[in-house]
């Protein structure tokens, strides 16, 4: 006999769930291949190298540079784009903690920009406001897979002769009038962790169309060395953040089944975002797309509109609806600058300010208030890009789920 669910009755939803990472016989292959082949490392093996072509290509980008991680990646890029101490780099509020880590990780500020309301992206009006003679970059964020105001956010950093660095960690494969996000400014930054739409375990990718860019962000990444010098020679103050050719077999398997896999999420995630938008008290944060745009849906975010459910809270909800069978999370509980690591200046010596005497005074991220993103922090619910997975009837499960929370707790509020 089923159990019953919180708000009583049988769960929407028994069966599992499409895994992610799925284990897949090709992947399992490649790697075995790779581990046979006795050439483990980037310098000695060719997945890694002919993964970044294969993946750069795939974005519309010439070059692309493996690395480790997503936050490393958007270190490396800053880095090779000479952002450095004291330079000012605008980034989101609601996003996670390695885009404005990286930041810091190049010696450089992060200043916060609200988000906006309707797709948890960059305000590129507010970032307008943010602009000093000290900044440097713009760093925005294609949250959840979708693409932020690149027209906007290009046109500002055009005028004022500033860099564009995507944070495009989430978003694989989307797509902005027509042009593959990820190699629209100077730099684009992906990560392949194990939650990722196309996952490796851990890894990063800097995309770029300038080959100056390219050639500094591969000596940073190898220990500072330069193609076609010694080995033990090293031109620049660089860092051992390879990916391994274990890693870069199992990218390239993968990397064949992007393409399909984000048009299937694409196509269902549209499809909800229709059902969802008929009921009260849940705004699906999915902005109807223009011409040319294809959302990656790593994440599929829901705004609770409290006074539509009597209140309810968000744990109320997640809760009701994790027992209908729907994994969910709450996402980010903090705006960033909230975080301890920015309140308390946790990267910096005791009264030392950022980049030890580089800036002039310590910046007091205490005193900041970005008011979307902090509602944002309160009210948004997170379904997984995976759920995105399966058929037309998986989605019609998350949407009989949702219905049946929102229904149950008005009935309630009603009683």
């Amino acid at each position: 006999m089923s159990k019953l669910a919180l708000l009583g009755g049988e769960p929407v939803r028994t069966k599992p769930w499409p895994a992610w990472p799925d284990v897949r016989e090709e992947d399992v292959a490649a790697v075995q291949d790779a581990v046979r082949s006795g050439k483990w490392g980037q310098q000695e093996g060719e997945h890694v190298a002919a993964f970044e072509q294969e993946f750069a290509a795939c974005h519309g980008a010439e070059f692309g540079v493996a690395v480790n991680s997503g936050t490393t990646a958007l270190q490396i890029a800053l880095e090779a784009l000479k952002v450095g101490p004291g330079d000012e780099v605008i980034v989101p509020a609601y996003t996670f903690q390695g885009t404005a880590a990286s930041v810091l990780l190049a010696n450089a500020v992060p200043v916060f920009a609200d988000v906006e309301p309707d797709t948890m992206n960059i305000d590129p009006e507010l970032v307008a406001g943010l602009i000093t003679d000290r900044t440097r970059a713009i760093m925005p964020v294609h949250l959840a897979g979708l693409p932020a105001a690149m027209d906007r956010v290009l046109e500002i950093a055009q005028a004022r002769e500033l860099l564009v660095i995507e944070d495009a960690a989430q978003a694989h494969g989307a797509v902005w009038r027509g042009r593959k996000v990820g190699a629209l400014g100077d730099a684009g930054c992906f990560s392949f962790q194990a939650s990722k739409n196309l996952p490796c375990g851990e890894g990063g990718l800097i995309a770029t169309n300038d080959e100056e860019v390219w050639a500094r962000a591969s000596g940073l990444r190898n220990c500072g060395r330069v193609d076609g010098r010694p080995f033990y020679e090293h031109h620049l103050l660089g860092y051992n953040f390879r990916l391994t050719e274990m890693q870069g077999a199992l990218l390239r398997s993968r990397l064949a089944h992007l393409e399909a896999e984000t048009d299937l999420r694409y196509r269902n995630g549209r499809w909800l975002t229709e059902q969802l938008q008929r009921l009260p008290g849940v705004t699906p944060l999915d902005p109807q797309p223009e011409e040319g745009d294809r959302r990656a849906y790593h994440l599929y975010p829901i705004r609770l509109e409290p006074a539509e459910l009597g209140q309810v809270t968000r744990e109320q909800f997640m809760a009701a609806l994790a027992a209908e069978g729907i994994p969910c999370m709450a996402g980010y509980g903090r705006p960033l600058y909230r975080n301890p690591v920015f309140e308390e200046g946790n990267f910096r010596p005791q009264g030392c300010p950022i980049s030890c005497g580089f800036y002039e005074g310590a910046v007091d991220y205490g005193e900041i208030s970005c008011p979307v993103a902090e509602d944002l922090c309160e009210r948004v619910v997170w379904l997984f890009h995976n759920l995105l997975l399966g058929s037309e009837q998986d989605i019609a499960d998350v949407v009989r789920a949702v219905e049946k929370v929102v229904t149950k707790h008005q009935e309630l509020v009603a009683a």
